[in-house]
């Protein structure tokens, strides 16, 4: 007897009910909106690569996450883990033909095997945005602005979520001044990222296995201290232009903001909700010598990534579980067989119209029809009967109001 078939998504990946479709319609709809608002140009791109384009760029701990394989002519290849190595292969491949700087945005589903913990699934959508070829720090305010707009048209406020902000460049100046060579700096950043992930003790002994003695170990926890930014050109333009463009209040400086991918440069930041529920809901910042790692020639960028998931979770948190259900659109039914023909007509009249109708697809009795529609979150609905054949005439009523208002079936 054969074995049973689990009716389970695999672990880790997601099915999308139609009760799921509205809030992931919410968010995408937000993204889209704000890549078109701040003049981002739309791309796609395969959901495959080649498992050395990913594995060159990944490093650390994503590396050992792909999801790969070899095909069956034996190519090693591997399903994307983000966009930005893709983005960067495309870039390189036309960079010769491309007029920058780009604007680039993508909403793009990446796969990453790893453990799961609330927020974070083995299959999710990110919102991707990208300026590639412009070294202003206006890139990363527009980038920051755009991210900031879309949190907004979901419904949040800056009271819900803060950017925190820092700058690579700027750490790295300040161990520096502490007498800690630039060689172990990739070694202390990577340590510092885990902070509040394992306890300062283990960050200790990481710092001494990338060889720093205990007074420079004692030196970067003394900097992570540190709460002005004063002094760092980059971040008091990026905090004036933000300024400027009216959203300084959803930013703040925070010196322990690192991200652990060694490809950052300059400025990086993470956006996390006010009440410290939720992991981080974006992330990113300038990656200026990525290109140059794959091949390509050397281009400044800055870019972010914007996952569906924990931003999901934090609108049902604080708008509430039916939030992105609106009603909407107008259900069309029907008492009898001899009244279809009519309402087919009625629901091609209101779609050319620009409505949204659902038709019934059978006869139904008036009580059945108006709970079905009710259920679907329909904001009218018209039932037609054998009376409203004879007059030529229907009743749309509001389902939210119960008003009603006459309409022409001729």
């Amino acid at each position: 007897m054969a074995e049973k078939i689990s009716f389970e998504a695999p672990r880790g990946m997601r099915d999308f009910y139609p009760e799921d479709m509205v809030w992931r319609n919410k968010v995408f709809d937000a993204f889209r909106a704000s890549g078109e608002a701040f003049g981002f140009m739309p791309y796609d791109a395969c959901v495959v690569e080649s498992y050395e384009l990913l594995a060159r760029k990944a490093g650390e701990e994503v590396g050992e996450q792909i999801y790969h394989f070899f095909d069956k002519s034996e190519r090693h290849i591997a399903l994307r883990a983000e966009m930005t190595p893709t983005l960067a292969r495309m870039v390189a491949q036309r960079q010769k033909e491309l007029r920058f700087p780009l604007k680039w945005t993508t909403i793009a589903q990446c796969f990453r095997y790893e453990r799961m913990t609330k927020g974070r699934k083995r299959e999710h959508y990110q919102w991707n945005l990208d300026i590639i070829g412009e070294d202003s720090v206006l890139a990363e305010a527009e980038v920051i602005g755009a991210a900031v707009d879309a949190l907004k048209r979901m419904g949040l406020t800056s009271a819900d979520f803060k950017v925190r902000v820092s700058s690579r460049k700027f750490l790295g100046e300040l161990l520096a001044k502490s007498g800690i060579p630039a060689e172990k700096h990739a070694q202390v950043f990577l340590a510092l990222d885990k902070r509040g992930k394992m306890p300062d003790s283990e960050i200790a002994a990481m710092l001494r296995d990338g060889g720093l003695g205990e007074a420079d170990v004692a030196a970067t926890f003394a900097i992570m201290d540190t709460k002005s930014y004063a002094g760092c050109a980059e971040l008091e333009e990026l905090f004036a232009l933000a300024a400027t463009a009216g959203f300084a209040d959803c930013l703040q400086f925070d010196i322990s903001v690192i991200r652990g991918l060694s490809y950052y440069t300059g400025i990086v930041f993470e956006c996390f909700d006010t009440a410290g529920e939720f992991r981080a809901i974006f992330g990113g910042g300038r990656y200026d010598n990525l290109l140059t790692t794959i091949g390509g020639e050397p281009t400044s960028a800055v870019g972010l990534g914007f996952g569906d998931v924990v931003v999901t979770e934090l609108l049902k948190s604080r708008l509430g579980e039916s939030a992105a259900s609106g009603k909407k659109g107008v259900s069309v039914g029907f008492m009898t067989d001899a009244e279809r023909d009519a309402a087919l007509r009625l629901a091609t009249s209101l779609r050319s119209e620009g409505e949204q109708v659902d038709l019934a697809l059978k006869p139904s009795k008036p009580k059945k029809f108006f709970s079905n529609a009710d259920q679907r979150g329909s904001a009218k609905a018209v039932y037609i009967g054998p009376d409203d054949v004879s007059s030529g005439k229907a009743r749309m009523k509001d389902m939210t109001t119960r008003e009603e208002k006459e309409l022409s079936l001729v």
